[in-house]
């Protein structure tokens, strides 16, 4: 129990360091675990088949979660982009990075084992992606944060099914070529259909659940949510779909719908996603043994690899996939192509390799995801703002004073506007200032005093005002006359 607490504190601390030198924090958590292992203090944990069941839940709240904090309206016009790059741009992926490490170490490596090595590689990690592009505290122009988003959640499905098949084929099935390639296609029509289908009818009966349930504790709805992410993924494994993709549309469907203390349901499952980040991270850290990352064979085929995906692989499926869209400007694409992070879902999708005795050089395969994990999060992970910028792609965030969320049963709309000599040109008390009808100044605050304001209130240049209206309209012309 001393142990876990301190592993835990260490990645707090971890973050926070990593957070003011620009470091990404779920690298550090890998970091803690690997010292903390049989390299370092000496914790013996060497279990794929726990590992990989850690690995399973985390992904399913972490997914869950990450539909649960993204607006409908945003993904939907990078939908049809976002699932190319979440089908074709995985196997495109795989196939160049198949052919390269074929051609390259085809003395350890025959075809299947190639495919099977960068099929693991194939896909975003939803983990990474949501961790550093919502902890950057930057927005994205021409709505990358979106569909960055949208591609590492919806990924995993294709890249997992062509993991299992190409693990079946190096078992030997029984079947012929020809009838195996068909019963895969089958098999991955099967999950994606059957696994959208669970995520949104669980989804929508997780909605009428929360409405009408009435529980007298407010604390109980993020449990019976949990409860509901639980279901959504062992449902839809039993009846052959794909579960990472199904807790992904469940929490968007959950997260785009009005429910019942959707903030403090969020607000859990912000602190709990973390949570689970943080012991995913560790455990597959204790897992690697770090002497053998620097053996010379796993960094020369591992930095080979490793920068073949960053610089070609990942570019050329992102180009071949949506290259020909006028909807993205050149700077846009080429944010994508560097955005193709790797983290804890390639590294689980090895464990399968690792937990099959039919699958030779499978330890040899698990130390080369794992540094290439590590590659991708140094060279990526601590770069993404600077690229965006380069780029001028970022978007500055204005920064919140007033953290209130209105419940969803209130239709009224709410906004911060900073005082500007504009505002308050006709006066500087509230009563003189231009509102509109049915709109309403509720607090203001100057540099760390909150005010509550009356009509006479005097305002200063730089206070920020926090107001409430009835019609959205009516709010969106205020901010715009005023430039907020």
């Amino acid at each position: 129990m001393l142990l876990i607490a301190v592993l835990l504190l260490l990645s707090v601390f971890a973050s926070k360091a990593g957070f003011r030198y620009g470091l990404p924090s779920l690298l550090l958590f890998l970091v803690v675990g690997m010292l903390a292992g049989v390299d370092g203090f000496g914790v013996q944990f060497d279990s794929a088949e726990v590992a990989q069941f850690i690995g399973m839940i985390s992904l399913s709240v972490i997914l869950f979660s990450g539909g649960l904090d993204t607006d409908f309206k945003q993904i939907r016009p990078v939908m049809l982009p976002g699932m190319l790059l979440a089908t074709i741009g995985v196997l495109l992926t795989t196939g160049l990075c198949g052919v390269f490490i074929y051609y390259l170490f085809q003395v350890e490596f025959g075809w299947i084992e190639s495919l099977l090595l960068a099929a693991i590689m194939s896909s975003t990690d939803s983990a990474s992606v949501f961790s550093i592009l919502n902890s950057s505290k930057k927005g994205l122009k021409e709505n990358m944060k979106p569909l960055l988003e949208l591609e590492s959640g919806s990924n995993d499905p294709m890249a997992y099914l062509l993991v299992i098949i190409l693990i079946q084929i190096m078992e030997g099935s029984g079947m012929s070529g020809s009838a195996l390639w068909a019963e895969s296609i089958l098999l991955l029509v099967k999950q994606l259909v059957v696994g959208a289908i669970s995520g949104v009818a669980i989804g929508f009966g997780a909605v009428w659940l929360i409405n009408k349930i009435k529980a007298n504790n407010e604390f109980m709805y993020p449990i019976l949510l949990l409860s509901v992410v639980a279901m959504i993924f062992s449902i839809t494994e039993l009846i052959g779909g794909n579960s990472y993709l199904a807790v992904y549309i469940g929490g968007l469907v959950v997260g785009n719908r009005k429910i019942v203390l959707k903030h403090t349901i969020t607000t859990f499952f912000g602190g709990f996603t973390w949570l689970v980040q943080i012991v995913m991270f560790l455990s597959l850290g204790l897992l690697v043994n770090p002497h053998e990352l620097i053996d010379w064979h796993v960094i020369v085929v591992g930095l080979a690899l490793g920068l073949f995906m960053i610089l070609l692989g990942r570019p050329l499926a992102v180009m071949l996939s949506i290259g020909w869209m006028r909807q993205f400007s050149m700077k846009a694409k080429a944010f994508v192509c560097w955005v193709g992070l790797r983290g804890a879902v390639p590294i689980i999708f090895a464990t399968y390799a690792l937990m099959s005795e039919n699958v030779p050089h499978a330890k040899f395969m698990f130390n080369i995801v794992f540094f290439i994990t590590i590659l991708s999060l140094i060279l990526q992970g601590t770069s993404i703002n600077t690229f965006a910028k380069k780029l001028k792609l970022d978007l500055p965030l204005k920064d919140v004073e007033f953290n209130v969320v209105l419940p969803d049963e209130i239709t009224a709309v709410t906004s911060e506007i900073t005082v500007t000599p504009e505002l308050i040109s006709d006066g500087a008390l509230i009563k003189d200032i231009s509102l509109p009808p049915k709109t309403l100044v509720v607090m203001v605050k100057r540099g760390d005093k909150y005010l509550v304001p009356t009509g006479n209130t005097r305002l200063c240049l730089g206070d920020s005002m926090f107001l409430i209206a009835e019609e959205h309209k009516d709010m969106a012309d205020l901010l715009e006359r005023h430039g907020a």
